[in-house]
């Protein structure tokens, strides 16, 4: 009997403890274990966080415009500066040896005084005015245009006109409208129409107030003396703006 009551207890013990396993009821099957396969192995460069890529630098972005398209303004166009022209001068008269006054009776002009003979000489590139071949001068007539006997006007490539009268010789070619250059003969120093029998260049300088005609200017309105001491030395002083101010305040009358 003790024996019986033993083997009975284990037997009871032995199903409450396979009982205990279950999820509520007493007489539901133990589920099923699952099993997962293992991720497979991976090498370390596909693992490389992205922040360690390393970065590429953009390009710089094309300009544009408000509106985010690109810029289409056309390049700018650069218009060269004019070239200044350059005037030379030459003094009148191409002698070794020569003089002149820094005043002159009446009116400003200077009288240039040299050998009879000597060249005289275009003052600067211009075309020609008016030429005198003949000397119509009458000892004792009233001044006037004849005073000047041969001579030659001309009209500077600077706007000035030069006046050289008292020639011997005007140069062959040398006509109205004919263009010449510095320092380029146009006559002879001489002493025709009223120059007192003195050999020398009667020499003026003026703007050009009429074509022909107006000799109370042609013969002078400015001293030439500082300019005529510019160039003898190979300078270039120029006569435009006195010129230019005597013409806007006296309108060309003398």
């Amino acid at each position: 009997m003790p024996l019986l009551r033993t083997l009975s207890g284990l037997t009871v013990l032995a199903v409450c403890l396979a009982g205990c396993g279950g999820t509520g009821g007493g007489d539901s099957a133990a589920p099923t274990p699952q099993f997962v396969d293992p991720p497979p192995a991976t090498s370390p460069a596909a693992t490389t966080p992205a922040a360690a890529q390393v970065p590429v630098t953009p390009s710089s972005p094309a300009p544009s415009t408000a509106s985010g398209l690109a810029s289409t303004r056309p390049p700018v166009k650069v218009t060269p500066s004019p070239v200044r022209k350059v005037v030379k001068y030459a003094f009148p008269v191409k002698a070794s040896n020569v003089d002149w006054h820094t005043t002159h009776s009446k009116y400003k002009a200077t009288d240039i005084f040299a050998d009879c003979g000597q060249p005289v000489v275009a003052t600067t590139s211009g075309v020609v005015l008016e030429v005198s071949r003949t000397d119509k001068y009458v000892k004792g007539a009233p001044d006037g245009p004849n005073n000047g006997g041969l001579s030659v006007s001309l009209l500077g490539d600077d706007g000035v006109r030069y006046y050289g009268s008292h020639l011997s010789k005007v140069q062959a070619g040398v006509n109205k409208g004919v263009r010449v250059k510095a320092g380029q003969q146009l006559g002879k120093v001489g002493r025709t129409g009223n120059a007192n029998n003195v050999c020398h260049l009667h020499y003026g300088i003026s703007p050009p107030c009429a074509e022909v005609g107006d000799w109370k200017v042609r013969r002078g309105v400015v001293w030439p003396y500082s300019y005529l001491a510019s160039w003898r030395k190979g300078g270039k002083k120029s006569p435009v703006a006195e010129v230019a101010a005597w013409k806007r305040s006296h309108n060309c009358k003398p």
